[in-house]
C-alpha cells in the first residue's frame, strides 16, 4: 500500500494513475477497483473519492475540460481582441489541448455516453465549454449574444470531432486549426 496523502493529493494521484489506465488498456479496463489496485491504496479508498464508476469517468472528463479551459483562459489573458488573434487562440489551444490529453480524452467522452448521471454530466460541460466560448467571441462579433451561444454549441462539436482526426493521423494539426479559425470567423464573428 501507498504512504497515507492528503485527500486532494491522493485524489490527483488517482486521477493521473486512471488516465493512464484509459491511455494504456482502455476504458473497459478501468474499475474502482483496478485503480486501487494500480494506485496500491484499499479498494475503500477509491470508492471513497469517487463513489461509483460513472463517479470516477465524471472527475476524469471534469480534470480534463478543466485543464482545457484553464490553457484557454491563459492564452486568452493578454491577447489583442481582435478577431484573427481570438479565432487562432481558440482554436490552436483546444486542439493543442486535446493532444496534450491525448487519445483517452475520446475514450472518456465516448464512455460517458450510455448512463443518465453520465449523460447529464456530459451536457452540463458541453454548455459551460459553450458559455466560455461565446463569451470570448461575443464581443468581437456582429450577432445576437443567443446567436453566439447556440452556434458556440455547434463549435464544440466541431472541435470534438477535428481533435479526433487529428490525433488518429486523419488531419495535420495546423490545418484543423485553420479550419476551425475560418469558422469562427464566418460562422461566429462576420455574421
Amino acid at each position: 500500500m501507498s504512504k497515507k496523502l492528503p485527500r486532494p493529493e491522493r485524489r490527483a494521484q488517482l486521477l493521473d494513475v486512471a488516465s493512464a489506465i484509459v491511455r494504456e488498456e482502455g476504458t473497459d479496463a478501468l474499475t474502482l477497483g483496478s485503480l486501487a489496485e494500480r494506485a496500491g491504496v484499499s479498494k475503500p479508498i477509491a470508492y471513497s473519492h469517487f463513489e461509483t464508476r460513472s463517479g470516477l469517468m465524471i472527475a476524469l472528463s471534469k480534470m480534463a475540460m478543466d485543464r482545457q479551459v484553464a490553457a484557454l483562459a491563459a492564452a486568452l489573458e493578454n491577447a489583442p481582441q481582435e478577431p484573427e488573434q481570438v479565432a487562432r487562440i481558440l482554436s490552436s489551444a483546444y486542439l493543442e489541448c486535446a493532444l496534450t490529453i491525448g487519445p483517452e480524452w475520446h475514450a472518456i467522452d465516448a464512455a460517458l455516453r450510455g448512463d443518465a448521471t453520465m449523460e447529464a454530466h456530459q451536457r452540463r460541460t458541453r454548455q459551460d465549454h459553450a458559455a466560455f466560448y461565446a463569451a470570448a467571441i461575443q464581443p468581437l462579433s456582429k450577432l445576437d449574444s443567443k446567436v453566439v451561444q447556440r452556434r458556440c454549441v455547434g463549435l464544440i462539436g466541431t472541435m470534438e470531432a477535428l481533435s479526433a482526426e487529428v490525433m488518429e493521423g486523419g488531419m495535420p494539426l495546423d490545418v484543423a486549426v485553420d479550419d476551425l479559425v475560418a469558422l469562427i470567423r464566418k460562422w461566429l464573428i462576420g455574421g
